[in-house]
């Protein structure tokens, strides 16, 4: 149990850290509602647990990998890369048509009208997921942490198989929960903005990871 609550501290560390992820997060949840600011979540979500599980199951390789030549500036330039691209994307790409938001969707609409609500966001949807599990696998801070901080755990002589379990366990489940309330308060905040106000909130969410992206590049060539 003690492990499991070290694993809930950690894990709410990481919940206030400002980074891309949260803008991610913000953007997908003002401009379509919980259940794309959710789908961003849970890309997230499964990128952790691919790193906590490779952790587990390879932490010796992952150890190599980190410490190659270059590696760090490699991954450093190419996540930069990534999020300026994602930055310039939103900036320049048309905003999507604000739908109803889902979580109040009435009671009486059919179910045809549904599936065919459905079929229309299933592929937004998809690239939500997708910008989701990109944004956080590509931050190096994602990688360099779930490596760091397993390799001090598990270097402990008395951190057994099920600490493991509890410790990364607690980190995921405060992770997860902390991305859900924060995609229920964008959405939240959502029916109090005007269309322009969106916008400008994608616009500053671009600019965003321009910024975010430029910062990694910087950072890992000095």
């Amino acid at each position: 149990m003690e492990a499991f609550i070290e694993g809930l501290v950690f894990g709410l560390v990481l919940t206030v850290m400002a980074g891309p992820i949260l803008f991610a997060l913000l953007q997908a949840g003002i401009e379509q509602g919980f259940r794309a600011g959710m789908m961003v979540a849970i890309g997230v979500f499964i990128s952790d647990v691919i790193f906590v599980g490779t952790v587990y199951f390879g932490l010796s390789c992952i150890l190599e990998i980190i410490n190659l030549d270059g590696f760090e500036l490699t991954l450093g330039l190419v996540g930069g890369v990534a999020l300026i691209m994602i930055g310039l994307g939103t900036i320049l790409s048309k905003p999507p048509t604000i739908p109803e938001d889902d979580f109040f969707l009435e009671k009486n609409k059919s179910d045809n009208l549904l599936e065919e609500k459905n079929e229309k966001h299933k592929s937004s949807l998809l690239s939500l997921f997708a910008k989701g599990f990109l944004v956080n696998t590509i931050n190096p801070f994602t990688f360099f942490f779930w490596g760091v901080v397993a390799t001090a755990k598990m270097a402990e002589s008395n951190f057994s198989d099920d600490d493991f379990f509890l410790f990364f366990g607690g980190i995921l489940l405060v992770i997860i929960a902390s991305d859900t309330l924060k995609v229920y308060l964008a959405k939240t905040i959502r029916k109090k903005l005007k269309p322009e106000k969106i916008v400008l909130v994608r616009n500053i969410s671009g600019v965003a990871f321009v910024i975010f992206g430029i910062i990694l590049m910087i950072r890992v060539m000095l």
